[in-house]
């Protein structure tokens, strides 16, 4: 019989000791050790990781490039909101409709990828973000318009809801299951890309003839990468809308979607925590650290200015992302180890 492999180098342990990490933040909050604000912002590096992680699929290990993540999280968390806000539906069945409509446009816009590549793609996926974010706009009995749509905490498996005497534990509870998300998520992305799908991906990356040659469907695989994209973006979604309570069609604008870029760029393409790390920086580090410098902190979009210098160092010095940093300070801990020893 064979034992299970229970060591931190087993990446399913390694993936579930993670999210026991993240589950110390809302530990940490009780005991009055950090703000609640703390798991606003932990909350949000949480599903901003899905559906960078999703993107990564495209971006990282497909090099395909798409610039519409933005307009699919918005049309889920759009969904979700109005089938459990307005036609009091339960979370469950809003969370599986909100992911398999977008889902099935982003498998659209697959077929759309085997005529265009490259930066016609990137616009091609931009202009359905686009559309979407207009179509936020103009239907107001569905999203609210301008003014945004304000929703409750969902009521969970039927029973679990939110009253005025666990109305503070009732966003850790919603943190709680970002986290078994985010987990499942890294599961399930760990075990595609090392096996056949993964592959034929990674073989399509690098030369489409060659992989065609191989006997790869390039049909099929463009049309799954674009589809467990689109279904994690769509997650990401509609874990954000429950959450933070509110949607708005300024949150799904470009600006979203080269984040997310960037958060992989500077975390590290095709590598799990990388994505993590990335989306890290990109959306908590400003808050966490570039809004306390004095003078710099106060300049709008001054996130962009640190974003763009810190695309442009890890292209030069850190190609793989700085999730390679850490092989760097543990040849340095070997090296110091092996001088002292």
């Amino acid at each position: 019989m064979k034992k299970l492999n229970l060591s931190l180098k087993n990446p399913i342990v390694s993936y579930i000791g993670f999210g026991g990490l993240l589950m110390l933040v809302p530990a940490l909050i009780l005991a009055g050790v950090l703000r609640n604000s703390t798991l606003t912002l932990v909350a949000s590096v949480i599903f901003y990781s899905i559906a960078a992680l999703g993107l990564n699929v495209l971006l990282g290990w497909s090099g395909l490039v798409s610039l519409g993540t933005a307009g699919f999280m918005g049309l889920a968390a759009y969904i979700s909101a109005y089938l459990t806000h307005d036609l009091k539906l339960p979370f469950e069945l809003a969370l599986v409709a909100a992911v398999i409509i977008p889902t099935l446009i982003g498998i659209l816009v697959g077929f759309i990828s085997l005529r265009i590549e490259g930066l016609y793609l990137a616009i091609a996926t931009l202009a359905v973000s686009e559309i979407l974010r207009k179509t936020f706009e103009v239907f107001d009995f569905f999203t609210g318009g301008y003014s945004g749509k304000p929703i409750s905490f969902p009521t969970i498996l039927g029973f679990i809801t939110q009253t005025p005497a666990n109305r503070t534990l009732f966003p850790i509870l919603m943190y709680t299951i970002l986290v078994i998300f985010l987990v499942a998520v890294m599961i399930l992305i760990h075990n595609l890309m090392k096996g056949q799908f993964g592959r034929a991906l990674n073989a399509m990356r690098g030369s489409e003839a060659a992989a065609q040659a191989m006997g790869i469907n390039l049909l099929k695989y463009r049309l799954m990468a674009f589809g467990l994209a689109t279904a994690l973006a769509s997650l990401s979604g509609v874990l954000y809308v429950h959450f933070i309570k509110y949607t708005h069609p300024g949150s799904w604008t470009l600006a979203l979607s080269l984040n997310l870029v960037a958060a992989i760029i500077i975390g590290g393409a095709r590598n799990i925590y990388g994505t993590i790390l990335g989306v890290f920086v990109v959306f908590a580090m400003p808050d966490l650290i570039l809004k306390q410098i004095p003078y710099f902190g106060t300049i709008p979009n001054f996130a962009f200015i640190v974003n763009g210098i810190l695309i442009i160092i890890v292209i030069m010095y850190y190609p793989y992302g700085l999730i390679q940093i850490t092989k760097d300070f543990k040849k340095i801990w070997l090296k110091l180890k092996e001088r002292f020893s």
